[in-house]
């Protein structure tokens, strides 16, 4: 089933950020929504996942529908060692997935104790292990270098099996490399 949404609109502080916005995207669909900084694609991605309400508009979606997030703070609990923040999602050995990402030295070590970069492929990491219908990637590969973000890239093409995307980058040849219909915005 899709994910619709039907003449959304969202407002801040008196400033519309989304407006009269309707898209459909179908089940296991990949889409990216592009464009400047401020003009609403991560608000889209927290309207579609329920986390901000629109002030006008309807958003419908598929009973039962399982996210796996990644936004663009790593939301990491700095309490667990990056193993013991991605076996909370996940029955599969943590270090399988650190080593995908390129980690598996960083099996031990808690948030504070990794670089930037390092706490992104972690968030990713766990992203992808979590089992769901649908995943929302914010801006995944920001912090990393070329080398290591055509890597990632990679890996969340052959990790997305079936699984919805929405995708948020300011990249288009990341979108093209993941197969992503295109979707502008402000719609």
């Amino acid at each position: 089933m899709s994910i619709i949404l039907e003449d959304v609109q969202k407002s801040f502080s008196g400033k519309q950020v989304i407006r009269n916005a309707s898209v459909t995207i179908g089940a296991g669909e990949r889409v990216c929504f592009f464009g400047p900084s401020g003009c609403g694609k991560t608000t889209m991605l927290r309207l579609i996942c329920g986390l901000e309400q629109p002030d006008k508009g309807s958003i419908r979606l598929p009973d039962g529908l399982r996210w796996s997030c990644h936004f663009q703070e790593d939301r990491l609990l700095p309490w667990y060692t990056s193993a013991e923040n991605i076996a909370l999602v996940t029955k599969d050995d943590p270090a399988i997935w650190l080593e995908q990402v390129h980690l598996r030295e960083a099996w031990g070590l808690y948030p504070d104790e990794l670089s930037g970069g390092m706490r992104r492929r972690v968030s990713l990491a766990r992203a992808l292990a979590h089992e769901s219908d649908a995943l929302v990637l914010d801006e995944p590969l920001r912090e990393l270098d070329a080398a290591t973000a055509k890597a990632m890239l990679q890996l969340i093409d052959i990790s997305i099996n079936g699984r919805t995307l929405l995708l948020v980058t300011h990249d288009p040849s990341q979108a093209e490399a993941l197969h992503c219909r295109m979707i502008a915005m402000p719609l």
